[in-house]
């Protein structure tokens, strides 16, 4: 049976999409059959960022209204193998979403898949909540600013209340993945530290992704970061996914980097 994971958080811009796109694309890369939902039904942003936009011809909500079978909507991603996307309708309503239908296909998705991955909208509209609801184990994303770390600690309690795992008097399993994290920002006070926001939510860190240009550049070319293995960002996406799947993994990228001695001579970054 399929493990159902949302990546989830509770303001918008925070790197949700990107962070979804690449941890899936990570479990695919370990030999993991993955599946990857865009349940931003109206907007649609994953299909863009995994390259495969012109390919969308049914979506998750003509599954669901049985206007099309699973088989016909589901998008074998191109690079990686094991790897398939389920995407959001652009032209529906968010209503369009119910719970017996998104059961009915998770359902289906379980049967054949390892992981199901959940890219979940912003915020607790009718989407989010979806997503929240049925979901096994939480990739929380926030960014080192007080406004967003206040917002995924509204999720968290969403999840611990009224997800269909606290129902049953279980508990999802909860991540914090840390995005955009800058250490010389945090070193001027500009930025949260990584144990402030560990403070602030008290759930296990999964990874904290540097923030960097490779991040933009692989969405403009429609490509996961975590393919990009020279960067930085792609590396700490990596590291996540290996943490995910239980890895004993050190944390990197959380200290600022020391100028060697030219770039301090030539006042370089």
């Amino acid at each position: 049976m399929a493990k159902i994971i949302v990546v989830t958080s509770g303001k918008g811009g925070v790197g949700k999409t990107t962070s979804s796109a690449a941890i899936s694309t990570g479990l695919a890369l370990r030999g993991h059959k993955t599946v990857v939902i865009d349940f931003d039904v109206g907007l649609r942003n994953l299909d863009l960022i995994m390259g495969c936009e012109r390919r969308v011809v049914y979506d998750f909500v003509n599954v669901i209204n049985k206007e099309a079978s699973l088989k016909q909507a589901l998008i074998k991603d191109k690079r990686t193998e094991g790897l398939f996307i389920l995407p959001a309708s652009q032209t529906r309503d968010k209503d369009a979403l119910t719970y017996e239908g998104v059961e009915a296909v998770l359902d289906e998705l379980a049967q054949d898949f390892d992981y199901i991955i959940c890219d979940s909208p912003a915020g607790i509209e009718q989407g989010a909540q979806m997503a929240l609801y049925f979901a096994e184990e939480a990739i929380v994303v926030t960014n080192p600013e007080v406004s967003s770390v206040r917002d995924s600690d509204r999720i968290l309690g969403i999840l611990q209340s009224k997800s269909r795992m606290a129902e049953q008097g279980k508990s999802v399993k909860e991540h914090l993945l840390l995005t955009r994290y800058n250490p010389s920002r945090v070193a001027s006070a500009e930025m949260l530290s990584v144990a402030d926001v560990e403070e602030i939510l008290a759930i296990p860190l999964l990874g904290v992704i540097p923030e960097s240009e490779a991040v933009l550049k692989a969405s403009n070319q429609g490509a996961p970061v975590i393919l990009d293995e020279e960067s930085e960002a792609g590396q700490a996406y990596s590291d996540a996914v290996a943490r995910l799947l239980g890895e004993d993994v050190e944390h990197r990228f959380l200290e600022q980097q020391k100028k060697g001695f030219l770039q301090r001579l030539l006042g370089g970054k």
